[in-house]
């Protein structure tokens, strides 16, 4: 047994060995620390070398310095010019509210201007009625002055209007009625028709003025029209027109 292992250790079947030298301490840390001086000294190398790339260089700063003061100055300038923008649209807004104030007031103007010339017309119109009146001022008693009718453009309707007058000075207060009465032709035949409501109740003490639409039948012409002041059954004026 002990040949055997004596020839084992001593043939090229024996085990390997391997063979290390003992370095101390001491000079394990120096050369750890020159190896790590000489990755520093390589990557401070390479900081300064991409600095030189990309153009930083000692003036850098001045220049981080000058923009920043440069974007503190556009920064002011942007809030003044966004001051004088809100200042301008209140500026506008007011003229905008004026101007819409005033077209308010025009389209006022307007439409008294236009209720204006509508009474204007009437005022003329009546004047227009009064005048036919002056001739027959000075008679006595009740009388009927401007009965007028005419039939509409739509020639289904007629426009009539009457004035009843007492020309006397001090006249005492009447009270009655109007009656009115229109004839004509209605298929070639002749017609007669009165107020549909029936005779107007009439109030007065010098004039007195009454006006209304009549309503004409189908196929009817209208040839004349009469009027009637009545005091119970006693007819107190009377006046008739033909068309």
């Amino acid at each position: 047994m002990r040949f055997r292992l004596l020839r084992r250790r001593l043939t090229i079947s024996a085990p390997r060995m391997a063979v290390r030298s003992a370095l101390p301490w001491p000079f394990r840390w120096a050369v750890m620390a020159l190896v790590f001086g000489f990755c520093a000294a390589i990557g401070l190398w390479a900081f300064q070398f991409g600095k030189d790339i990309a153009g930083i260089d000692a003036d850098s700063a001045e220049q981080v310095v000058k923009l920043r003061s440069e974007l503190s100055a556009l920064q002011q300038r942007l809030a003044s010019l966004q001051e004088e923008r809100n200042k301008a649209v209140s500026v506008s807004d007011i003229s905008l509210t004026q101007l819409t104030t005033e077209r308010a007031a025009q389209e006022r103007l307007a439409s008294v201007n236009k209720t204006l010339e509508s009474e204007n017309q009437s005022l003329r119109a009546d004047l227009g009625f009064f005048e036919k009146l002056i001739p027959a001022v000075g008679g006595s008693g009740m009388a009927i002055r401007g009965l007028h009718a005419e039939v509409l453009a739509n020639g289904r309707q007629v426009k009539w209007q009457v004035l009843v007058i007492q020309p006397v000075k001090d006249a005492p207060e009447f009270n009655g009625r109007l009656e009115l009465v229109f004839t004509g032709l209605q298929g070639g035949k002749p017609w007669t028709a009165s107020l549909v409501e029936g005779a107007q109740a009439l109030k007065l003490r010098q004039y007195a003025r009454s006006e209304g639409l009549f309503d004409l039948p189908a196929q009817t012409q209208l040839k004349g029209v009469s009027a009637k002041v009545m005091d119970g059954a006693v007819t107190k004026a009377s006046a008739s027109i033909k068309l």
